[in-house]
């Protein structure tokens, strides 16, 4: 998986990677048990600060997305998937149709329902 952020998008850039990341993980290319670069490693790679990559995996762990210890690093959880629902689902289609027409990226469609929550 390879991660990037993108300077000019009006979200921040730990946001980026929490929904790279999640999204990595909801689509199966990130399985349970994979390992995640070191917040070093990733805030180097990225060409940001640590603390930025340290707020994302904080994010990620609190949500249950991924668990961190000194021992094995930051490594994708187990995380139980959510109950469907249907008023949400068919929600979220419309808002997909429409940020898609509107040339919004998942990046950007992502903020925007992070900044409407």
């Amino acid at each position: 998986m390879r991660l990037s952020v993108d300077p000019g998008l009006a979200v921040a850039a730990y946001e980026q990677i929490v929904a790279q990341i999640r999204d990595a993980v909801d689509r199966g290319e990130l399985a349970t048990g994979t390992k995640l670069p070191t917040v070093r490693q990733l805030a180097g790679d990225l060409g940001l600060a640590t603390n930025t990559v340290a707020r994302a995996y904080r994010e990620l762990e609190s949500t249950g997305v991924v668990t961190t210890n000194r021992r094995n690093g930051t490594v994708v959880s187990a995380a139980p998937a959510a109950a469907p629902n249907p008023e949400v689902e068919a929600a979220a289609v419309l808002f997909v149709h429409a940020a898609r027409r509107g040339g919004l990226d998942l990046t950007r469609a992502l903020g925007v329902i992070r900044e409407s929550w």
